[in-house]
């Protein structure tokens, strides 16, 4: 017997929550490699990175759960089952990719980020377009790995402290060169910085001094206005401050968006934190490295 695919995993995995209590990541392997039957070789086998290949799927079971609703990550390396989690198991049917796609809409839009929504979801949908080169496998799969790592880096960082949050919102802006040194930002003090969290210089040399308010908040709150203009008047000063950047775990309104925009303010959602950071590599590291190459047509060319 080979080694479940992910989307063979979702049932037991709701199960090993079922009591509705939150359970730690090593828990729900041992219930999962138990109920299962896994053999010492099939507990055996790596991928290339040499992570085993039960536990690579079982963490990419516990993202489309989540993605569809069904299980929470309340706490790092933990999980838990939601209401609706629940009620799917109650149902006792098949749940597979299918099931999820046609009942749960952000596991469809997860699945299918740049299809139309109205789009069909019967099952054949879920299928690899015959049309798709390997190159366009390479980066829909690329896509979705970094997705999961998004989704594991946002969980993490919601499980620090905001003080934690703060720091390292100062430490990715050096990573993406402002301030042109290690070190050149800071994270005010906890009181009396006036709604200023972090300060960093634009450059090297320090003619321009950037104001951050780093906000460690709910991913499905949304910041709406009255919290903007509340940070262009710390910009305000004393001292003037002509740049601000508002970073968040959370998500921005359109009228947040609006106001900023007309302020030169830059917001930074939570999903494009995660991407900043994966850019560049501020709480990741790299696991394996994939080189695409092609034939040197110059090579090849008798003189």
């Amino acid at each position: 017997m080979a080694v479940p695919k992910y989307n063979e995993l979702y049932e037991v995995f709701l199960k090993s929550l079922r009591d509705g209590k939150i359970h730690k990541k090593q828990e729900c392997l041992d219930f999962i490699r138990g109920a299962m039957k896994l053999t010492e070789n099939e507990l055996a086998e790596t991928i290339a990175s040499g992570t085993p290949l039960w536990i690579n799927r079982v963490n990419w079971c516990s993202t489309y759960l989540k993605k569809a609703g069904l299980v929470t990550s309340p706490i790092r390396a933990s999980f838990q089952i939601t209401e609706e989690g629940q009620n799917l198991l109650a149902e006792k049917v098949p749940i597979d990719n299918a099931l999820l796609e046609q009942r749960f809409p952000s596991f469809a839009s997860f699945i299918h980020p740049k299809q139309n929504k109205a789009k069909s979801t019967e099952a054949h949908d879920l299928e690899v377009d015959p049309a798709e080169t390997p190159q366009d496998t390479f980066e829909r799969v690329y896509g979705e790995i970094n997705a999961q790592l998004a989704d594991e880096l946002l969980t993490a960082v919601l499980s620090m402290s905001p003080v934690f949050f703060e720091h390292l919102v100062i430490k990715l802006m050096e990573g993406m060169g402002y301030g042109g040194y290690a070190g050149s930002g800071f994270v005010t003090k906890a009181s009396g910085d006036n709604g200023i969290d972090g300060i960093i210089n634009e450059d090297q040399l320090g003619f321009n001094l950037i104001y951050v308010q780093a906000k460690r908040w709910a991913p499905d709150m949304t910041i709406s206005k009255p919290e903007i203009q509340k940070f262009v008047g710390a910009l305000a000063g004393p001292p003037k401050i002509e740049k601000g950047l508002f970073i968040t775990t959370a998500k921005f309104s359109q009228g947040a968006q609006e106001y900023a925009d007309a302020q030169h303010v830059i917001l930074v959602d939570g999903k494009k934190l995660t991407e900043l950071m994966i850019q560049f590599n501020i709480g990741v590291s790299i696991q394996k490295k994939y080189e695409i190459k092609r034939i040197d047509n110059d090579f090849f060319e008798e003189v």
